[in-house]
């Protein structure tokens, strides 16, 4: 999410962990939140479906929400010690990937070494268009030798912020041009071993600028249905954790937006 969006999403969860609004109350209808808050309605929905993915909100009614009935966590629990690190060395370092093992502790644990793998940050975009399509990629991945659909996504080079990252990959490998991006969440996608924040990105509307330049990276462009994306997905069709991550959020907020019309 962009500055904006992160700020209100913030001041949200505040007011509820602040008891402005007690379990089970509603809060106010989206119109007086964007005007409040200072916000637009799409941005507005992006940050109710993450309060929404995260249990802090829950769809009440025809386009309204409340705070859950149950409680919600706001604090992280005080009674997990981390582990202590007592050095590390390095196996293997190249520009790709760093190989160490690390002198850990875990509390009550005896010490030992941890294999931990360093590669690089990752920006990835998800990219709609107005029938609802994202933009995506057919492509052959030769380590698992598979073919499969991915979106748009690459290296955060030195010195570059994420979101241009996510813009100038989306142009390289498709052609097309966001209109704008807002960031959604950063993950680790193997946090036991290896470190690689991936940050995901969403935006609706890209215009076409010329070929993909990246030939290395790129692939069959489509724009693929949303519709279709959980049968992909049973088809084990969908190709890395970054597309599944944007994608499945995609299919959340687009739940949370049609689930408001069943009656309360």
């Amino acid at each position: 999410m962009g500055p904006k969006s992160e700020r209100v999403y913030r001041t949200i969860r505040e007011w509820i962990a602040a008891g402005k609004y007690s379990p089970g109350s509603k809060l106010p209808s989206e119109r007086t939140l964007s005007e409040d808050l200072d916000i637009g309605r799409t941005a507005l929905r992006q940050v109710l479906a993450k309060l929404l993915a995260e249990g802090v909100v829950e769809v009440h009614g025809r386009s309204s929400y409340r705070v859950p009935d149950r409680s919600v966590i706001t604090e992280a629990p005080a009674d997990v010690e981390p582990w202590q690190v007592h050095g590390q060395r390095t196996l293997y370092d190249n520009q790709w990937v760093k190989l160490s093992l690390v002198d850990v502790e875990p509390p009550g644990v005896d010490r030992f070494e941890h294999h931990v793998v360093k590669l690089h940050h990752v920006a990835i975009a998800a990219v709609i268009d107005d029938q609802d399509r994202v933009l995506m990629m057919w492509r052959y991945r030769f380590v698992p030798e598979a073919f499969g659909w991915e979106l748009p996504g690459g290296i955060v080079d030195e010195g570059e912020q994420p979101l241009q990252a996510a813009l100038r990959e989306v142009e390289e490998e498709t052609g097309w041009r966001p209109d704008v991006l807002e960031h959604v969440v950063t993950y680790q996608p193997m946090v036991g071993m290896v470190d690689s924040p991936h940050e995901i990105f969403v935006g609706r509307g890209a215009k076409l600028v010329g070929e993909p330049t990246d030939l290395e990276e790129a692939g069959h462009v489509a724009w693929v249905p949303l519709s279709d994306i959980p049968g992909l997905m049973a088809r084990g069709e969908l190709m890395g954790s970054g597309t599944l991550v944007a994608l499945l959020h995609l299919l959340a907020s687009r739940g949370a937006a049609a689930s408001p019309t069943t009656a309360a």
